[in-house]
């Protein structure tokens, strides 16, 4: 089954709900870059949980994982992994990244997002053409290879730290540039990243590893401050000088030349 097969039966399963639904995010965005992804997020302005019903009945689902307490199902249907989420607004307390959220609209949920890259929707109607949803010029940022948060982004990051990761993280693997406001704002706020559990961090770090010039992001952690939040050990390399023949560089240098070595040889996150 295609996907545009796949969307017909899901929009038809939410137009019983009288809901709307969209695409939105990671999958829109890839699809903008020409890249085909599996994983596909949709918002659901209503109930998620009675839309999970809906679906479970004509999809045939056997394998749907619901999360009631974040109005958000999951589950997989032939090839693709389908998350679903009510539309909600959030907000956040000082000393966590968890946020209270309630049901609110797609406008809404859209400025809760990341970055502008992260806040595209797509409609989803048969029988219309695919029309996106760019409410903070994500296409234009995507354009010009642009991370950029849609609202302020001192209070995106101090909501929740841990995208202030993801920042370094798109940066890296799409090669774009952190926009100037969304850079100071990293490092100004470099110490909330205390609040994110080291499970998240190293999740998040380990996929800046995976790029395909790891050195990139290791030097945004670097020079943003991160680094020395979550991995003290080797911003300590930095000018430390070997003396062998073969080496000209500090061990912190060297290690990041190393990565990149690696890099264009294997994804192994052991290696």
């Amino acid at each position: 089954m295609n996907i545009q097969e796949i969307f017909e039966k899901i929009y038809h399963a939410a137009e019983k709900c009288g809901y709307e639904i969209y695409v939105v995010g990671g999958y829109v965005r890839d699809q903008l870059l020409d890249k085909t992804g599996k994983d596909i997020d949709f918002v659901v302005v209503g109930d998620a949980m009675k839309f999970a019903d809906q679906l479970k009945k004509d999809l045939h689902l056997r394998n749907l994982v619901r999360y009631p307490r974040f109005g958000t199902f999951m589950t997989k249907y032939y090839d693709y992994e389908l998350e679903f989420v009510n539309a909600r607004s959030e907000s956040y307390s000082k000393n966590s990244r968890k946020p209270v959220t309630k049901q609110s609209d797609l406008h809404s949920d859209l400025s809760r997002r990341d970055f502008t890259i992260n806040t595209l929707a797509m409609e989803i109607k048969p029988g219309s053409k695919e029309t996106i949803i760019d409410i903070f010029n994500g296409q234009q940022d995507l354009k010009k290879g642009i991370i950029r948060t849609p609202l302020d982004p001192e209070q995106t990051f101090m909501d929740d730290p841990l995208r202030m990761m993801r920042a370094i993280r798109f940066a890296t693997r799409f090669n774009f540039t952190i926009e100037d406001h969304t850079y100071q704002a990293i490092s100004k706020n470099k110490d909330r990243l205390n609040v994110v559990s080291q499970e998240r961090i190293t999740d998040e770090f380990n996929k800046i590893m995976l790029a395909k010039r790891p050195s990139v992001g290791l030097e945004l952690l670097d020079e943003t401050g991160l680094l020395e939040i979550f991995l003290p050990e080797f911003v300590e390399t930095k000018g430390v000088e070997q003396k062998e023949k073969y080496h000209h560089k500090d061990v912190f240098n060297h290690t990041l030349e190393v990565l990149d070595n690696i890099a264009k040889k294997s994804d192994s996150i052991n290696l």
